[in-house]
């Protein structure tokens, strides 16, 4: 990484920084809210895997998601929890490109694995008689390796260019994590090119919001076919989960990355950042695992094995 050239060593991250009389309260929280999010992913992820009934494609996909929100929340969370206990909130140039690099790596992953996500639904509700022969084991893995491999390569690029230019200072970022816009703001030289970079790749994560918003007027109107009032219900129920997730998902990029001036408070920065970094994240156990009755099911079949369990060990 040649950053040999740069005058800054260090970024200070000043997300919480005016915030000093609450950060033991923010820590407390925030801590709570990330052992929800990873007990609440791993849980679904062991539900998925010893539930015969859940080895469907579809709970293969929010399997997949559960692990890329793990891997998220594993990029951003320790790191703001260490730094409102830290008197220092600063980190090492190459760490925040670095953790910049996959927050990017896994937004995108999340990104398309929510566009295949709606192209399941999509398959399960308007061509259900082909939807097993098409949605098949061997066609599942492949688009989650596609999905991953491209997620890796996708900001590569950007970090290259990042890595390059020349930083004179200043070196604080009204974030509680590092990213690739505030950084590039921090360049005294020409930006241009990264700036329509990012654009470009914001573009095309919008690309494929268009896209799965485009299946679901599909879906809709196929719904509005079925004659039964149960099998309507129970189309829309299974999209529902996936749907309030894609819209959340995708509002918190657009007010993340889509901006029409450059200089915003460090509240709305610190507003944009949570909602990016904990309730993104924390909506997926909640909404997958409140809201899907075959996951509260298995959860409550699974519960009362590890009740039982101890009794027939005892006895």
């Amino acid at each position: 990484m040649n950053n040999n050239d740069s005058k800054i060593r260090d970024i200070i991250l000043f997300g919480f920084s005016d915030l000093e009389h609450f950060q033991v309260l923010l820590f407390t929280i925030f801590l709570f809210m990330y052992l929800f999010i990873v007990i609440g992913n791993v849980l679904i992820l062991v539900l998925i895997v010893l539930e015969p009934n859940l080895q469907l494609p579809m709970y293969f996909f929010i399997g997949t998601l559960s692990c890329i929100e793990i891997c998220y929340t594993a990029v951003t969370m320790p790191k703001m929890l260490a730094d409102l206990l830290a008197e220092e909130k600063k980190t090492s140039f190459s760490g925040c490109l670095l953790q910049a690099y996959f927050l990017h790596v896994l937004g995108v992953a999340e990104c398309y694995m929510l566009t295949i996500m709606a192209y399941d639904r999509y398959l399960a509700i308007c061509k259900p008689l082909r939807y097993s022969t098409i949605m098949t084991t061997g066609l599942c893995i492949k688009l989650v390796i596609a999905c991953l491999v491209w997620s890796l390569h996708c900001p590569i690029f950007e970090m290259i260019l990042i890595s390059r230019l020349p930083f004179c200072g200043p070196n604080q970022i009204k974030m509680f994590f590092c990213d690739f816009p505030p950084l590039i703001d921090l360049a005294c030289s020409d930006t241009t090119i990264l700036k329509k970079a990012e654009s470009t790749m914001s573009s095309m994560i919008m690309v494929n919001f268009l896209c799965i918003i485009l299946s679901y007027i599909k879906i809709i109107h196929d719904v509005q076919k079925i004659k039964s009032e149960f099998g309507r219900q129970k189309a829309f129920s299974t999209c529902g989960a996936h749907l309030i997730v894609v819209v959340l998902f995708f509002v918190s990029i657009g007010l993340m990355y889509i901006r029409i001036g450059k200089f915003y408070s460090l509240d709305y920065n610190r507003s944009v950042g949570v909602t990016f970094a904990v309730f993104i994240p924390l909506a997926n156990p909640v909404i997958y695992g409140l809201r899907n009755q075959e996951i509260k099911t298995s959860l409550k079949k699974f519960v009362n094995f590890v009740n039982v369990k101890p009794l027939l060990t005892f006895g």
